[in-house]
């Protein structure tokens, strides 16, 4: 008996869904991304409106006042979908697992300077709350944004802050100080160098327009924050008590630089589509701008002393001319 194997080729005849076809053309194949987020999000047969807003659809562009011809232009420059996504963060997660059990095999918390105890406990635990807050923001950006692209990757960025929020406790309880848990939330609760910040996350919680709230988080405050205390702040702990805080807080560090990807590709896409849209971006992003450095300065000075003036002043001129690159000269 003789077997005779031959190898056919068999030609497709489209490489991809139709809805992918009509945008990107027949012949050519789209990524895993493109499937998973193009022209996904319902656009008619709704059966009824919110209950609760009754002059808008469930899904409704009108909810911003930002104007997007196609809102799928808004692409993730990291091409995130739920799979890329959860094994990006698998990654950053089994190393910052892997610093944290160095830090516990070697015992640096224990022999950590009480200086340097001090101000982590004072400075860098009460910021769990303002990673909570981004959470429930980027939580409503998600839910009523327009097009999958916008939504799916809030969503993740909403996942993300509570994860920076649990890396945050869990470099309390490195420490061993789980009373430095509670002591952090009486400070965000009650001290006057915490209340500036907490009245600018919390009137953030309470915004209507979607894209104005994901400039004042994700853009505005995330992007003085984040080099304030986890780059600046590190660097300067680092050289006075050692790497030790450094190696707790990069998961923070290294999200906040892979998440601005994102955020710079939105507003930069934005702000071309229009001049109206880049008015209101640049309006937005100023004010929220002036706000959160206001909000954040009590806490610098308690970081910084007497540098903090000249490390703010540092921060916002980085801060504008990242702007700057996006089209938003401040």
């Amino acid at each position: 008996m003789q077997i005779d194997l031959r190898t056919i080729t068999i030609t497709p005849l489209r490489q991809t869904f139709g809805h992918l076809a009509r945008r990107m053309g027949a012949d050519k194949p789209a990524s895993r991304y493109m499937e998973a987020t193009m022209d996904l999000q319902p656009v008619e047969n709704f059966h009824y409106r919110p209950t609760w807003d009754p002059a808008h659809e469930i899904f409704d562009a009108r909810l911003t006042a930002i104007v997007m011809k196609d809102w799928y232009s808004l692409k993730d420059p990291r091409q995130y979908y739920y799979g890329a996504w959860t094994l990006a963060r698998s990654r950053m997660q089994e190393t910052a697992e892997g610093d944290f059990d160095l830090v516990e095999e070697l015992g640096l918390a224990g022999s950590y300077p009480d200086a340097g105890c001090r101000l982590t406990a004072e400075v860098l635990i009460p910021l769990r709350h303002v990673a909570y807050a981004s959470n429930i923001n980027n939580a409503y950006v998600g839910a009523y944004a327009y097009g999958i692209a916008m939504s799916q990757a809030a969503t993740y960025a909403s996942m993300d802050q509570l994860g920076v929020a649990q890396y945050l406790t869990r470099l309390a309880m490195a420490f061993g100080d789980l009373d430095g848990l509670a002591a952090g939330k009486a400070a965000w609760l009650n001290a006057p160098d915490w209340q500036d910040l907490r009245c600018c996350v919390e009137d953030m919680m309470v915004m209507k327009d979607w894209f104005e709230l994901f400039v004042a988080q994700n853009l505005a405050l995330d992007g003085l924050m984040y080099p304030l205390f986890f780059e600046r702040l590190n660097d300067r702990m680092s050289l006075s008590y050692g790497a030790t805080i450094a190696m707790l807080t990069r998961f923070p560090r290294e999200w906040h630089a892979d998440n601005s990807k994102w955020v710079d590709a939105v507003i930069k896409v934005a702000a071309a589509e229009s001049p109206e849209n880049k008015e209101l971006l640049l309006r937005w992003t100023r004010g929220w701008r002036d706000r959160a450095a206001a909000s954040l300065n009590p806490v610098v000075f308690k970081a910084f002393g007497d540098d903090a003036e000249c490390v703010m002043d540092e921060v916002l001129q980085q801060f504008n001319a990242r702007a700057a690159k996006l089209g938003l000269a401040l």
